[in-house]
């Protein structure tokens, strides 16, 4: 990714604190036969090295992506508009125009799949765990009946990136003065709390 050194983060907690924010990555994958697969799904980044997920099985991408080759998992959060109004600038000299803030982290590696019951199962258990940890009565795969959950199972496909390379993207107005740093926090409480909160922490 294009990454001026102003907004490069390579803090191991701040790229894990990304991963784990982001709603809804997205795996990019070469195919065999050459062109590039894509599909937006959940992924669980496992500390040191890899990323878990699942698709189903009539998904192509884990039947034609090339495994000799490296994919590409993008995970892109706290992101927003950031209007010249907010700016102290605007008001000193009128030179400002809009931007868009974010944190993104490319996590390039080796894909493999997983088709056997038990590890697919904990693939399934760990996502969901994650999405149901803090509600009131957290859903668990164990309230299901286990034949119920055997036959999903084999709709599904499990996913393992093993990573290699980490690279982290952190804009948030780094690059602009304190006045118009404190005006993006302002300006942007309202309408996106998440970007506000995002700046207000780079001060």
């Amino acid at each position: 990714m294009y990454n001026p050194p102003a907004f490069a983060e390579k803090t191991p907690e701040e790229l894990e604190a990304i991963m784990r924010a982001a709603s809804l990555p997205v795996l990019v994958s070469p195919a065999r036969g050459g062109g590039l697969l894509a599909t937006h799904l959940p992924l669980l980044f496992q500390a040191p090295d890899r990323l878990i997920g699942h698709v189903a099985k009539g998904n192509f991408h884990w039947r034609d992506f090339d495994p000799a080759q490296d994919s590409l998992a993008i995970f892109a959060a706290e992101d927003g508009y950031v209007s010249p109004s907010w700016y102290a600038t605007k008001q000193e000299t009128g030179r400002v125009v809009p931007t868009w803030n974010y944190s993104a982290v490319h996590a390039t590696g080796r894909l493999a799949i997983v088709e056997a019951p038990e590890p697919l199962l904990e693939i399934v258990t760990a996502l969901t765990n994650k999405y149901e940890q803090g509600r009131p009565h957290p859903w668990a795969v164990a309230d299901a009946p286990d034949d119920y959950i055997a036959g999903q199972l084999k709709g599904i496909v499990g996913l393992v990136l093993t990573i290699t390379r980490l690279e982290g993207k952190v804009k948030q107005s780094q690059n602009r003065s304190l006045a118009d740093r404190e005006g993006v926090i302002a300006g942007s409480l309202d309408e996106n709390p998440t970007l506000s909160a995002a700046v207000r922490r780079r001060l």
